[in-house]
């Protein structure tokens, strides 16, 4: 299978949804993607991969028209989507705890990976595997959610795991106590919480000067958004370790009605673009992980920090705690009989995700892994039908 690194030369005018060739019965489709993302992101670049795997995967009948920052914002998303004003989006699942709980509250369990020594690529690869199969083949009540909303799941893919990005040395239990640190999910502001800190809850773009102002003491962050958000410049101390987990919640999502009107061929083909897809996210993810992670060890004005034994013990015994409080708290607020059941059964496809992915080192790899484990086996006569 080809992995396609470039973009397109070109992505062919027009608007989404154009008629069929004058000629044959040949579908010619353009299709619009909507993203909050910025040009040249994480985020829009794995949309330039997705656009030409699905192209080439269709032999042409199906191009994607990306928007970036300019059709929908990532809050306008999901309904978007549902009243189709996209074909595709970008959907950042956490911020739609009413829409999408099922999912969400998978999302919410990528602590778990820090109970196992893992590395950072084993994690970000593991879990987008995982969450795709657990939601495409074990998870109806996911499933339903996104029927409800008029809208077809096609995978989810994660961040590196969270550090420590402080203006201030903060390594053990102690020194977290009474800390103000920045969190981007419920997940990390209980943990915040356990370890005596205060969670602070900060759109993204407000995290540069709560930092640099001293409002802030540290924020939970992938490596990568030290410099997607220059954290670095506001930055002394970089604490690994702690608090773990990844962001989890970066779907693709495609309006129902699209996606039915589509040939079984080229359902196909959009699968083929959505293990593509997810995959790029892991690969770029990881990559700036790697390459922050070295920039920070070579900056003078910056020290990094292993977090102590007990600040890491005490965190290890909060995850344990708290897959049981994610349990209770999905079925008394969103409903969810089987959270508990879903809760286990995604902790053994997590496991067996992270000994699937312990071989893989290329974006290639990751990407023909999700397609042979994952996205080639969906009925796509049946799936989203």
């Amino acid at each position: 299978m080809t992995y396609l690194k470039t973009p397109l030369a070109g992505f062919i005018a027009g608007a989404a949804l154009t008629g069929m060739l004058a000629a044959g019965n040949v579908e010619a489709r353009e299709l619009s993607f909507a993203s909050g993302a910025t040009p040249n992101s994480i985020g829009s670049k794995s949309i330039e991969v997705f656009a030409n795997a699905i192209t080439e995967r269709s032999d042409g009948d199906l191009t994607v028209k990306p928007y970036m920052q300019s059709l929908l914002s990532f809050m306008e998303t999901p309904p978007g989507l549902r009243d189709g004003m996209a074909d595709f989006g970008a959907v950042l699942t956490p911020y739609f705890q009413t829409e999408f709980p099922s999912t969400i509250m998978l999302t919410e369990l990528t602590m778990l990976l820090e109970l196992d020594d893992i590395s950072a690529r084993e994690a970000t690869f593991a879990f987008g595997g995982a969450i795709s199969e657990y939601v495409f083949n074990d998870c109806p009540e996911c499933l339903e959610e996104y029927i409800n909303s008029n809208q077809v799941f096609l995978g989810i893919s994660g961040s590196t795991p969270y550090t420590l990005i402080c203006n201030k040395p903060v390594v053990t239990r102690e020194d977290i106590e009474g800390k103000r640190i920045r969190i981007g999910g419920p997940q990390w502001a209980r943990w915040a919480q356990a370890m005596g800190a205060s969670p602070v809850s900060m759109a993204v773009n407000e995290v540069y000067e709560g930092l640099g102002q001293g409002v802030l003491d540290c924020t939970a962050h992938n490596l990568p958004d030290l410099t997607n958000f220059n954290f670095i410049e506001v930055t002394s101390d970089i604490t690994l370790g702690v608090p773990g987990g990844i962001f989890g919640g970066i779907a693709t999502h495609m309006n129902a009605d699209a996606w039915k009107g589509l040939s079984a061929e080229n359902r196909e083909a959009v699968l083929y673009g959505s293990a593509a897809i997810i995959a790029e996210l892991a690969r770029l993810y990881v990559k700036e992980h790697e390459e922050n992670r070295q920039l920070i060890e070579d900056k003078e004005d910056i020290t990094v920090h292993e977090a102590g034994s007990e600040l890491k013990a005490a965190t290890r015994q909060f995850i344990e705690q708290d897959a049981k409080t994610i349990a209770t708290r999905y079925q008394e607020n969103h409903g969810l009989e089987r959270s508990g059941e879903m809760i286990a059964e995604f902790r053994k496809s997590l496991n067996r995700w992270v000994d699937l992915v312990q071989d893989v080192e290329t974006g290639e790899e990751l990407q023909q892994l999700y397609w042979d484990e994952v996205f080639s086996k969906v009925d796509v006569n049946q799936y989203g039908m």
